[in-house]
């Protein structure tokens, strides 16, 4: 009897986990369900024990993120709607310790405070205080991951050496081009400042990884979801990877800026700002491309076939102005008054309340 009753409850476990897995298999596109990571991370552990990190693993890591167009599912709209469908986790946040770098390190504090400053301006400069916090405890999260980098700065310009595919896009995206605006700047460099004197971001726990709510790329099914900040929402690992067991990483004090390819950098940022002027005007949209056209490129209006020997007629000023002055005079005003315009209207400014009222 007992053998039996276990059999069953062996039979409806299988059943369950049949379901559940029909039930991913309709919310997750097939090439992930197939992913060995995704398999793992759905089987993983969530114990503390931290899970050893292959060579294996880390390429499938560095190939999750947001610049790299191959790995986006959608954007825009779209993308929004299906990140909305999403599910959050119903992990529990683990607590994290602060990360203290004091300031008396010279050099390398200088160079860390830069990097994670960077980091907060490019990618969240015009997100709300606590959005900012949590991009800053991502950065500090991967540097004591097992996953990542030991420095600050290996983690912020990890893949920077890429043309595309870096895992924080501003980085190889040719932003750092762009002069900062030196408010948002100092804002960015004091939530910096801020967590490498201890703050924790306690709303994101141990997340490792975030994109804007714009576009979806494929490792969102690859993760738990766990809060949306402003436009920017941010993941954990599945399993032990997640756990905060897994940021015992030993930082090793070594901050190092790596040497940009600035021409590299200018090329991809007038390569992206073609792609964007392309996208937004498509020549012959509306009116079919043809080799008798005369019309400027960005024209998708009427054209002019000069094989008809059309021709563009502009009527004489002085016929126009002749005409006008019979419009007026049989309106019954004179052409002075009318060529006169409409009478100004005088403003004046009120000293006690400060409104401009007219007079």
């Amino acid at each position: 009897m007992p053998e039996r009753s276990t059999g069953v409850r062996r039979t409806l476990a299988l059943g369950a986990v049949l379901v559940l897995g029909l039930a991913l298999t309709a919310f997750i596109p097939i090439d992930l369900i197939q992913s060995g990571l995704l398999f793992a991370a759905l089987t993983a552990d969530e114990s503390n024990a931290v899970a050893e990190v292959t060579f294996t693993d880390q390429q499938a890591i560095s190939e999750m993120n947001v610049d790299d167009q191959s790995q986006l599912l959608a954007d825009g709209t779209d993308a929004e709607a299906r990140n909305a469908a999403l599910p959050f986790s119903n992990l529990p946040l683990d607590h994290v310790n602060g990360f203290v770098l004091g300031a008396d390190r010279q050099g390398t504090y200088a160079t860390a405070l830069k990097c994670l400053t960077q980091a907060v301006y490019y990618e969240a400069a015009v997100e709300p205080l606590q959005g900012r916090r949590a991009v800053a405890q991502v950065v500090l999260n991967r540097m004591r991951h097992a996953a990542y980098p030991k420095s600050i700065c290996g983690v912020v310009y990890q893949g920077s050496e890429r043309r595309t595919g870096c895992q924080f896009s501003f980085t190889c995206d040719g932003s750092l081009l762009r002069t900062p605006s030196l408010g948002p700047w100092r804002e960015a460099q004091e939530v910096a400042r801020a967590a490498l004197a201890g703050y924790v971001e306690k709303s994101v726990g141990t997340a490792t990884h975030y994109h804007a709510d714009y576009v979806l790329p494929k490792w969102a099914f690859q993760l738990a979801k766990i809060n949306q900040l402003g436009r920017h929402i941010f993941y954990r690992f599945n399993g032990s990877w997640g756990r905060s067991a897994a940021l015992n990483g030993q930082y090793r004090a070594l901050e190092t800026i790596p040497t940009m390819n600035y021409a590299q950098l200018n090329e991809r940022l007038l390569s992206d700002s073609a792609s964007e002027e392309a996208a937004q005007f498509t020549p012959g949209l509306t009116v079919p491309p043809s080799v008798t056209d005369r019309h400027a490129e960005a024209d998708v209006g009427g054209r002019i076939d000069t094989t008809k020997e059309w021709r563009l007629s502009i009527p004489d000023p002085t016929q126009a102005s002749a005409r006008y002055r019979e419009a007026v005079v049989n309106h019954g005003e004179t052409a002075n008054s009318a060529s006169g315009g409409p009478k100004p209207i005088v403003v004046a400014v009120s000293e006690e309340l400060g409104v401009a009222k007219p007079k």
